[in-house]
């Protein structure tokens, strides 16, 4: 049998392999290029961007956690201008696609920074980080509620000339209605689940460990919720699905499949292993091959109830 095929479609656009990166884990996609051959990935996603930039939360803003690690880095970036004229040019000559994440603090600063991006031929999908919170909405998500990821997402799709991707938040009572809410304002894809609230301090000095005192929990301690999230929301809606939370290797990429996903996203384990996106297509190809299965999408939703 011929090499199974690794190939993805979401929103139209064709994935060479559902391995990418997440979010706020590979910097730009330039820091990991000493690392690995960015142009294997499926793709890069790059860090938070937000219409000025940031310097984001003093240190120390990350902590080690049992099986995971806390980060309050406060979406750090050098904002779009800046991101357009020195960050992307960098991945124009990928072979790889990009996803470029969106940050904001009300709807005005999303459809702002997406406007800037229009137009640039190297971007495919804009991931949408509706986890931010809303200054005109007493500091609430944009995800915290159906109704403002409704409105969030309905106004940024409007001007939006890529394939739309919101990514939820784990932090709210019914992640379902969330994404309805999405897929009833446009949305091309849902990417889920974004850190989960966290804390840690140290028993013997009593210090929090954060100067921001909360994180976002990561790593593989959250990834049961996470499976948990993406089989609700694959019931719930007929939007494709990228996973995050917690995968470290291909066991996990099949895992996230089995529940719904079409694609998946490293985040964590990038730190801990810097080519462990290269080891997942290696070996969920080595996976496929032995068991006969031809193409990967056969994965999908395949998750069998006892």
């Amino acid at each position: 049998m011929s090499d199974p095929s690794l190939r993805v479609t979401i929103a139209g656009i064709e994935f060479q392999n559902p391995i990418m990166t997440a979010s706020g884990t590979f910097g730009y996609g330039e820091e990991f290029a000493e690392f690995i051959d960015l142009s294997r990935l499926g793709a890069i996603v790059t860090k938070s961007i937000t219409r000025q930039p940031r310097s984001g939360h003093p240190p120390p803003r990350t902590a080690e956690t049992a099986s995971g690690m806390l980060n309050a880095v406060g979406l750090a970036n050098v904002g779009v201008d800046v991101y357009i004229k020195e960050k992307l040019p960098f991945l124009r000559d990928l072979d790889t696609r990009i996803i470029v994440n969106v940050a904001g603090f009300a709807i005005d600063e999303y459809l702002y920074v997406v406007d800037k991006l229009n137009g640039h031929e190297e971007i495919d999908m804009i991931e949408l980080n509706i986890s931010c919170p809303n200054v005109k909405a007493e500091g609430l998500e944009f995800s915290s509620s159906p109704e403002s990821a409704y409105e969030c997402v309905s106004k940024v799709k409007e001007v939006c000339n890529f394939p739309l991707m919101p990514k939820l938040s784990p932090n709210v009572a019914d992640i379902k209605s969330i994404a309805k809410a999405c897929q009833e304002a446009g949305a091309d894809a849902i990417s889920l689940i974004n850190t989960l609230f966290g804390m840690a301090i140290d028993p013997f000095t009593r210090k929090i460990k954060l100067s921001n005192i909360t994180g976002g929990l990561s790593g593989p301690a959250i990834k049961p919720v996470a499976v948990a999230a993406v089989w609700k929301v694959a019931a719930a809606t007929n939007l494709p699905i990228v996973g995050i939370g917690g995968i470290m290797d291909y066991r996990d990429v099949i895992e996230f499949m089995l529940a719904g996903a079409t694609a998946v996203q490293f985040g964590t384990a990038n730190f801990v292993t810097p080519d462990c996106t290269i080891k997942a297509i290696d070996d969920l190809t080595a996976y496929l091959g032995e068991r006969n299965i031809d193409d990967v999408n056969h994965l999908i939703g395949k998750a069998i109830k006892e």
